[in-house]
């Protein structure tokens, strides 16, 4: 049945109808909703013997979720941006340990400066911590991910992030079904834990591994990555049999066929992009759009599948590497090694800036008329940055590498 829900009330029920044994919360916008939620369920008994950990601090919830994971229970916590960070170590930790632990992230920008609003910088920053990363197009997809992510980590016994975007799905509201508590049972059945800390059989986990040995740990949560590229689309295909919804997977795509230029992003932006598919498609113009749904692991054969046929593709995304640009970017190239199609990086909604219709479709105008460079920002205030620059002293005709970011950026040609 459709309910009218909050982003994060929809999020909170679902998660509580995956059963979570522990629920480590602690607060930071904008998930603060989700763990509030949660916290007066468990107070009204509605999540039967689930204990809510009302930590200290991001660090502390991942390792009290460390801890249950590691006795066998089933975790829960949810963060965004800097509060991601501080729980880094952890992370890692709880990759390496290969510990069954499920956490929304609710996207948002890093500082500094301070900026609460949304973008992919924190989940994109903690790529190579070993969690499985699914991004959400919209408030339902978000719902659906978090049942799928319990039984995609607790098959592999893996970390899973579900990402959705920071209060433009968190805060949003939406026409939403959240799945049936005995239909996710039936779903999510308990799964018994691969490592069981038991006091009756004491052993050690995350002991110090040498040089002997470390190569071949690493190459381990390396090799269950790669399996979760075959779990990841036959859990969502389980899914939409039994919730009759096209939900998860590792890329969606749109209007392909005869696709000349393709746009290739992730999260709630999608929307927009698909809007200006079907405005420029009723034109004539061959343009189609990819959602990334699975960062990582890296879909590099679906990517290549879908991408390889276009001449160019664009790559919308919301974050970006200082000095090297684009990061799905690079992923994209390298799906696409060998193929004539050529790849665009753009940098856009840093910050939580919308990225509109408008500008979108300038964009891809550009791209069509090989214009755009292998790195862009979309709607970059060119005047003002180019005043920041004079009133810190740069150079008027700076050479090298300062000449190529400021031509990237629009501010500098060769022949000025």
């Amino acid at each position: 049945m459709l309910r009218l829900l909050e982003g994060s009330m929809a999020v909170a029920e679902t998660v509580g109808r995956c059963r979570p044994d522990v629920i480590a919360a602690y607060p930071i916008s904008p998930q603060t909703h989700i763990v509030e939620a949660l916290s007066r369920a468990v107070r009204a008994g509605e999540l039967g013997d689930c204990e809510l950990l009302n930590v200290e601090s991001e660090f502390a919830a991942m390792s009290a979720c460390i801890g249950a994971a590691a006795v066998g229970a089933r975790p829960y916590t949810a963060t965004a941006s800097q509060g991601l960070l501080y729980m880094s170590e952890a992370l890692f930790n709880a990759a390496g340990l290969g510990l069954p632990i499920v956490m929304t992230v609710a996207n948002r920008a890093i500082g500094a400066p301070i900026n609460i609003w949304n973008d992919h910088s924190d989940a994109l920053s903690q790529r190579d911590s070993g969690w499985i990363q699914l991004f959400a197009e919209s408030i339902q997809e978000a719902v659906d991910l978090h049942v799928q992510a319990y039984r995609l980590a607790e098959t592999l016994s893996l970390p899973v992030m579900v990402c959705m975007d920071g209060f433009v799905l968190t805060h949003a509201h939406e026409p939403v079904e959240v799945p049936d508590a005995d239909a996710v049972d039936a779903f999510l059945p308990r799964v018994a834990p691969a490592q069981v800390l038991d006091p009756d059989a004491p052993q050690t986990i995350g002991a110090m591994v040498g040089p002997d040995a470390f190569t071949e740990v690493r190459y381990l949560m390396h090799h269950k990555q790669m399996a979760a590229l075959d779990a990841i689309p036959h859990i969502a295909g389980e899914f939409a049999a039994a919730f009759g919804r096209d939900s998860g997977g590792l890329v969606r795509g749109y209007r392909l066929d005869g696709a000349e230029t393709v746009v290739v992003a992730m999260g709630s932006v999608m929307g927009a992009i698909e809007e200006v598919v079907d405005e420029l498609r009723d034109g004539g113009v061959p343009v189609g759009a990819l959602a990334l749904r699975c960062f990582r692991p890296t879909p590099t054969a679906e990517l290549r599948e879908a991408l390889a046929p276009a001449r160019r593709v664009v790559v919308v995304e919301k974050a970006m590497s200082p000095g090297t640009g684009g990061i799905v970017g690079a992923d994209v190239r390298r799906a696409l090694d060998g193929c004539d199609t050529r790849v665009h990086d753009v940098i856009a909604g840093l910050g939580g800036r919308p990225i509109t219709k408008a500008s979108l479709r300038t964009l891809l105008a550009r791209a069509r008329e090989d214009r755009l460079g292998a790195l862009s920002f979309l709607d970059l205030d060119r005047d003002r940055v180019a005043a920041e620059l004079a009133r810190a002293g740069t150079p008027t005709a700076p050479g090298g590498h300062a000449a190529q970011a400021l031509a990237a950026a629009g501010l500098w040609e060769e022949d000025a």
